[in-house]
């Protein structure tokens, strides 16, 4: 197929025509000409298509709330062209089997690269490690493994899927929570949860967790991955890691980026998520851990929850947010209108740092001749008023209900064929 993108912007710099043909950028200049179907993309900012380390699909286990499909369209209306399947579904993905089950899916999908994540140790249990190899090994080429949801608290388990992950060049994303300083905690632990009569989640549950695995990770000499770091102290320790040498790398969430523990006043579950939603001086941290290239990555932790889930007392709802729709438009009012980051840094962000941490080929790729055409175009002076009820999500739980946010997705290609062609998913 071939396409010739007209006046685009790339990363918002200078207009250009933009040729893709046979699923690579095949010309960039002005005045291209061509017999191929036309976009007409003035005004308009080009990226590389957005990559998604951490997105909760559901699927198998809970296709009442997310399905492959169902999120797979979610993402392209997000921008992605890649998308990290999480490995906490029903059954656990630990095996090759359950894997490749959810990478088949995503490729009938076609609208996204689904990629599985791995669960670390056998249904996230946090006693055996799970086969790592067979996953690597399988036709998914598993690379990240997690037991997001859930912390792999054992420091000698976690040595362990260190050292193994290093051989197989995968990487451990670390949901950090120290458990045992957050049993029955339902909100960040401060001077409101104390007003409201929530338990609190205390920062430090996060930040003893990561300050343990990235002295694990240099004693190793293996990669780590944070998941939704949430905390300034966290920000600090990465900062000082990195300063040291450790490779490791972080993700922040746009809900974290965005909103605060203020959210809770109204006790809507809408706003219950782990790690919880913490304060302005900690969202302000995450900011400048985000601009200062701290913080390597915005992952949505996109986590569909059925009504009956959300909609009930606080104590009893269930942690988790939609985000993949949002998430570039979130980034855009935090990050870009605030003037922290540039276009081309939020191609780095959401882009070409997720892919290097992922491994994954083909994605995140600079916007040059010869590359593969995975892209994004949006619209940055658009805006809209997030209505849940119109969102791609099987599930209706997003924090941004009513919420005026810039910017929006109009065309994505992924390999050059269109997955969303004037802000409407093509499949």
């Amino acid at each position: 197929m071939t396409i010739l993108i007209q006046g685009a912007r790339p990363y918002g710099e200078d207009a250009v025509d933009v040729l893709v043909k046979d699923g690579v950028i095949a010309a960039i200049g002005e005045d291209l000409s061509s017999t191929a179907e036309t976009v007409d993309a003035t005004g308009l900012v080009l990226l590389p298509g957005l990559v998604d380390l951490h997105t909760h699909l559901r699927e198998p286990g809970r296709e009442d709330t997310e399905t492959v499909l169902t999120g797979s369209r979610a993402a392209a209306l997000g921008g992605y062209t890649a998308v990290h399947a999480m490995a906490n579904t029903d059954p656990v993905a630990d095996t090759a089997g359950v894997v490749e089950q959810v990478w088949r899916l995503g490729s009938d999908a076609g609208l996204v690269d689904v990629v599985p994540v791995g669960a670390v140790t056998v249904g996230l249990g946090g006693e055996r490690l799970a086969e790592l190899g067979a996953m690597a090994d399988s036709a998914a080429r598993v690379r990240v493994f997690s037991d997001d949801g859930k912390c792999v608290a054992d420091p000698a388990l976690m040595r362990r899927a260190l050292e193994y992950t290093k051989a197989l060049d995968g990487v451990v994303a670390q949901h950090a929570e120290e458990p045992r300083l957050t049993v029955g905690a339902q909100m960040h632990e401060g001077e409101r949860s104390a007003r409201l009569g929530l338990t609190g989640w205390p920062a430090v549950a996060e930040e003893a967790i990561i300050a343990r695995d990235v002295l694990l990770a240099e004693h190793v000499g293996a990669r780590l991955h944070v998941c939704h770091v949430s905390t300034a102290g966290s920000v600090e320790l990465i900062r000082w890691a990195k300063s040291r040498g450790v490779q490791v790398t972080a993700e922040v969430t746009p809900h974290h980026l965005l909103l605060t523990d203020a959210q809770a006043e109204g006790y809507d579950a809408t706003f219950k998520v782990n790690p919880p939603l913490r304060t302005a001086e900690d969202v302000a941290a995450l900011r400048a851990g985000l601009a200062d290239g701290t913080i390597d990555a915005v992952a949505t932790d996109h986590a569909p929850h059925a009504a009956e889930d959300k909609e009930c007392e606080w104590s009893a709802a269930r942690p988790g947010m939609l985000g993949l729709e949002q998430a570039l438009s979130v980034v855009v009012d935090t990050m870009v209108d605030t003037g922290l980051l540039t276009w081309r840094e939020v191609a780095d962000r959401m882009s070409v740092r997720p892919a290097v941490i992922g491994r994954l080929a083909g994605h995140g790729r600079p916007l040059e001749v010869g590359e593969p055409a995975n892209l994004v175009l949006v619209d940055p002076g658009a805006r809209s008023v997030v209505d849940p009820a119109a969102l791609a999500s099987k599930s209706r739980n997003s924090p941004y209900a009513g919420r005026e946010l810039p910017a929006r997705v109009v065309h994505v290609l992924l390999r050059g064929e269109p997955t969303v062609r004037d802000g409407e998913v093509q499949k």
